[in-house]
């Protein structure tokens, strides 16, 4: 007899593991509180960087290790993953917050400004120093979870929207809690960290790549979408408030673009977003079983680089104890 298993959150974390069980012979059914694949959770609003390299500049050397097997997990799951590498970028007068990124990093390539021309030719002459770690992946995250729940239901997994898990009994079934920020209730010690993104159209700039833009505040990003859409993020804060994006925070992140290129001032504004990161007092992801329920959470700024490693752990885990 197959394990039962109800997966609590259509997050990325939840459908990859539900996906690796169902795989593996699992019967599996979803629960997830909203009326779409990731809810209106944090899985919805991420920038879907695939970037284990230049994530360990501020994430432990574990983040970096799990996250390599995104790198091959996500193309055998999702067509629309791209493997354009990430540019690294920073103005003149903030080089050296370039050199601290390459120095806390590894397998990039140091670019002139004429490499960085040649990779994306509209920000020529823009920038004079960057880094390229070309192994590095990006994709759709709204995409992903789209196709991630089209695979599930070729597998014959329900997901049942509109569920309050909590009200669920157990049936007998072993639950993996996978609700990110919602699962306080049995996780008392996650926090909330807030980050904001915008959407933008523009036809008039063209990259291919994520591109990371550097400076002493920080670090905003721009991750192409397709068709003229790119999402624009790097917010980080230490907080669980669910309210709208403050001015502020939008300002920051339309400063970045136009750092980027002046034509972004021109881009439309698609969508405003926000979403809480669940993150646990270290910052980095657990699978643990706690008063009869496994949970896997904590995925912090990392849910699309760590679900595949998380999920398989969570699959193996799983199945040896059923």
């Amino acid at each position: 007899m197959s394990a039962r298993v109800r997966v609590l959150g259509a997050g990325v974390g939840g459908l990859a593991a539900a996906l690796e069980l169902a795989q593996a012979g699992a019967e599996v059914e979803v629960l997830e509180a909203g009326s779409q694949p990731g809810g209106d959770g944090a899985s919805r609003f991420a920038g879907g960087m695939l970037a284990p390299w230049c994530e360990c500049v501020s994430a432990e050397p574990v983040v970096a290790e799990l996250g390599r097997q995104a790198l091959e997990w996500w193309p055998r799951q999702f067509a629309g993953t791209v493997r354009n590498g990430t540019l690294v970028l920073a103005a003149a007068r903030d080089v050296g917050e370039l050199e601290a990124f390459a120095n806390r990093s590894e397998r990039f390539q140091r670019l002139d400004g004429d490499g960085i021309a040649a990779l994306e030719p509209d920000v020529a002459g823009r920038f004079r120093h960057g880094l390229l770690f070309a192994d590095e992946a990006h994709l759709d995250p709204r995409a992903a979870l789209a196709a991630l729940a089209q695979r599930l239901g070729e597998l014959g997994v329900a997901i049942r929207y509109g569920v309050d898990a909590r009200g669920q009994a157990d049936d007998g079934r072993i639950v993996l809690d996978c609700r990110g920020y919602a699962a306080r209730d049995r996780l008392p010690e996650l926090r909330g960290v807030r980050g904001e993104m915008l959407l933008l159209h523009s036809d008039d700039v063209q990259f291919a790549r994520p591109i990371r833009l550097l400076h002493p505040r920080g670090m905003h990003y721009l991750v192409p979408r397709g068709d003229g859409l790119y999402m624009l993020g790097g917010s980080m804060l230490e907080s669980d408030d669910a309210g709208a994006i403050s001015a502020r925070a939008l300002m920051e992140l339309l400063n970045a673009a136009y750092a980027l290129h002046p034509a972004l001032a021109e881009a439309r504004i698609v969508e405003l977003g926000h979403g809480l990161r669940p993150a646990f007092p270290d910052n980095l992801p657990r699978l643990e079983q706690r008063d009869g329920r496994w949970h896997l959470n904590g995925l912090f700024r990392h849910g699309y680089l760590l679900a595949p490693a998380l999920a398989r752990q969570a699959a193996a885990r799983l199945l040896e104890a059923a």
